[in-house]
């Protein structure tokens, strides 16, 4: 590797964690911010509504369906913010984020419970995510093996539409990585993608 090269891919491996820790910056700031906020008005409207039960009118109904409101407006904060980056990726890694989608989609997930580069952890999590969301709803189970192998992360998403290759090639080059495919139209995308 000739010292232009390796000053390339170190700079666009700079620029990739950068977009990540602002990507988990944004998460933060939504959740301690707006949704905080949106906890502490539903709570208020509650005490409100304990003082309200006395009066006569609907009062006490207006404040229970305004508490509603906020409430969905947070779970749809949750929502956005968890498609920025989710709070568990940066907490426990790869592996439990991705377990944690098991619970919404057929989904078996393998990790050996190493942490990767936020970058890499980022890449891999979306990276998987666009394969799920091409899939029929609860067509199949999908097969997700996480490793570190002695160049990096290794990534197996198994029983998959191979034609989502792209989707995962665009994501994974980014941050140097390789995908391909072995099998027929339904197979397994391998990605591999370096760290340290």
């Amino acid at each position: 590797m000739t010292l232009d090269t390796y000053n390339a891919a170190h700079s666009a491996r700079r620029r990739a964690d950068e977009h990540w820790s602002r990507r988990r910056d944004l998460e933060r700031q939504l959740h301690d911010g707006p949704a905080l906020r949106i906890a502490a008005l539903a709570l208020r409207l509650g005490l409100l509504a304990q003082k309200a039960r006395c009066d006569v009118g609907g009062l006490p109904h207006d404040i229970e369906e305004l508490q509603n409101q906020l409430h969905l407006i947070q779970q749809e904060l949750r929502a956005v913010a968890d498609r920025i980056y989710p709070p568990l990726l940066h907490e426990a890694g790869l592996g439990p984020a991705l377990r944690e989608l098991a619970s919404n989609a057929s989904l078996r997930v393998d990790a050996d419970g190493g942490r990767f580069d936020p970058a890499v952890e980022g890449v891999a999590y979306f990276a998987v995510l666009a394969v799920l969301a091409a899939l029929q709803p609860a067509t199949r189970t999908v097969d997700v093996v996480i490793r570190r192998d002695a160049d990096g992360l290794a990534l197996d998403v198994g029983n998959v539409d191979t034609g989502q290759i792209g989707a995962v090639r665009d994501r994974v080059q980014w941050v140097g990585g390789v995908a391909e495919v072995r099998g027929g139209l339904i197979g397994t995308i391998k990605v591999r993608i370096p760290c340290e």
